[in-house]
């Protein structure tokens, strides 16, 4: 249960960044409404999973699932720019993510 926790804390942590962008300085209220749900909800979720997670395999997982996932969303949705370099930062949060999972969950 820790790990679907942490997946939808991860997912969390994409709706309230990109809510964040949306705010535009948290002067728009419907995504700075947005951003402050999801980040609660998001931190809690991750509260639930370190129960049972290290925090290392917690932490960097949430993150990197947040990371990732405002990556893919700022190209596909907000246009920003896909380059080579950005590419292979994403292929290695990802590898990070892989190492970290099969590292076990102690």
């Amino acid at each position: 249960m820790a790990w679907l926790y942490l997946l939808v804390a991860g997912v969390l942590e994409i709706v309230w960044a990109t809510a964040m962008k949306q705010s535009d300085g948290f002067t728009r209220p419907g995504p700075s409404i947005v951003t402050l749900v999801a980040m609660f909800a998001s931190f809690g979720l991750l509260a639930l999973a370190m129960r049972s997670l290290p925090l290392g395999t917690a932490y960097t997982v949430w993150t990197g699932i947040g990371a990732i996932g405002a990556f893919l969303v700022g190209i596909v949705a907000l246009g920003e720019a896909i380059t080579p370099l950005r590419v292979l930062a994403a292929v290695l949060i990802v590898s990070g993510l892989v190492l970290m999972k099969a590292s076990g969950d102690a």
